[in-house]
């Protein structure tokens, strides 16, 4: 079970989008390199990209392994910010994708080709 930002936690006006909810239901959170945060890695995720670019307002739920990518909203857009997260500010935004549905088709994308050959 994934254990997201508690409503209190989370800046005003914010809200998990329903596709979101709906594919953490199903369980789809393993898709390497890509995975959904739970927990503690969420929660501390959140407040070090807080501290570290405070001019953003930054709601991460995704994290590559193999870098230090994060995928993230903000408030007021359905669009997914992919974050180099320790990269000096200013230049910690990679890409931003329309909606969390085209992050899905991505982290597919990138899960077909992180699988090593047989």
């Amino acid at each position: 079970m994934v254990a997201l930002i508690g409503m209190l936690d989370l800046p005003d006006g914010f809200v998990y989008p329903a596709s979101f909810l709906r594919v953490v239901e199903l369980g789809l959170v393993d898709l390497e390199p890509w995975q959904v945060m739970s927990g503690e890695t969420l929660f501390q995720r959140y407040r070090g990209l807080a501290e570290r670019y405070p001019e953003r307002v930054l709601v991460p739920f995704a994290a590559r392994q193999d870098n230090d990518d994060v995928a993230c909203w903000t408030v007021g857009t359905p669009e997914v910010l992919l974050v180099h997260d320790f990269a000096g500010a200013g230049y910690e935004l990679r890409e931003t994708l329309p909606s969390f549905y085209d992050w899905l088709r991505r982290a597919v994308e990138d899960l077909i080709e992180f699988e090593p050959d047989n």
